[in-house]
């Protein structure tokens, strides 16, 4: 049996040790309520100044000299269209890419050297993006400055954070499950199919969510490729206009973006365009929230729906 002075040492270093898990969760409290805070500052400073300006003549004017002429007719459809190709460039691929380095590729030094690069290239500032983009898609491909060029640029930028995250999603389902389905006969594709992304999804879809976050805020590599910043008209809607616009030409049309907007009016020197800029700031956080919520939505139905 322990005597009296042992139970009071271990007391003492019971103690000790709550005190210092208290003093560790207030700290992480703490560092928690200073990003929550700062964002809830910044977009409650917009939310008071732009929300008086946002009318609905606000969302389906163009860029004007008269600040309350001004609207982000051409800045709004941009931005859905340039997210729009970057889903549908980065998503496929890079869920494509991590299924193959986690389930098909041969752990070797090729193997190894392409995972390095793929978490360097997910540290890379955003301009050289788009550099590359400039020298690639614009001037060797000939795609121009053009809705497909910023898509294709963006997708290249949130495309390591897709594969990381598939990757990391893949790893957590237990290797149990692969097992147990190569007993029964399936292939390795079949596995991956029927089991590997359905149980990943959730997290894949997370990676998804941040990447999409970043790019839907990003300036530079637009800018670098040759974004507008005053668009007076829309890309030309499929099979309309006269002579009728092609299926895709919508993807070869100048376009702006909401950052770049912003940018725009933040650099005049009339008050106006400040209330301007916070009313589209405000608008910009609600795409960004709305995206992410559809995001979430989906991976709480692939949640619910999984059956193990």
């Amino acid at each position: 049996m322990l005597k009296a002075p042992d139970l009071q040492a271990i007391r003492q270093i019971i103690a000790r040790a709550k005190r210092w898990d208290m003093l560790f969760s207030v700290l992480g409290i703490l560092s928690l309520m200073v990003g929550v805070l700062s964002f809830c500052v910044l977009f409650a400073d917009m939310a008071i100044k732009g929300v008086p300006r946002l009318e609905w003549e606000f969302f389906t004017s163009f860029p004007s000299r008269r600040a309350a002429n001004a609207g982000i007719l051409s800045a709004w459809v941009g931005t859905v269209l340039v997210m729009m190709v970057t889903a549908l460039a980065a998503v496929p691929v890079g869920i494509a890419a991590g299924v193959y380095l986690e389930e098909y590729a041969p752990k070797n030094w090729v193997t190894g050297l392409i995972e390095i690069n793929i978490t360097n290239l997910a540290g890379v500032p955003s301009i050289v993006y788009g550099l590359l983009a400039l020298g690639l898609f614009v001037y060797q491909f000939g795609l121009g400055q053009s809705i497909l060029s910023a898509g294709l640029t963006l997708a290249l930028l949130i495309l390591p954070v897709v594969i990381v995250a598939t990757r990391e999603a893949i790893r957590a389902i237990p290797q149990m499950i692969r097992e147990g389905s190569y007993a029964c006969g399936a292939t390795t594709w079949q596995t991956v199919r029927d089991h590997i992304l359905p149980y990943s999804s959730a997290g894949i879809l997370t990676g998804v969510i941040i990447g999409m976050a970043r790019a839907i805020g990003e300036t530079a590599p637009i800018i670098t490729i040759g974004a507008l910043t005053f668009i007076a008209f829309l890309p030309p809607a499929p099979f309309a206009g006269d002579p009728p616009a092609g299926m895709f030409d919508w993807l070869f049309a100048p376009f702006t973006v909401m950052p770049i907007q912003m940018f725009n009016w933040t650099s005049r020197p009339e008050a106006a365009f400040t209330v301007n800029a916070a009313a589209a700031g405000f608008v910009l956080v609600f795409m960004t929230l709305a995206m992410n919520g559809l995001a979430i939505y989906l991976r709480y139905r692939l949640r619910k729906n999984i059956k193990w």
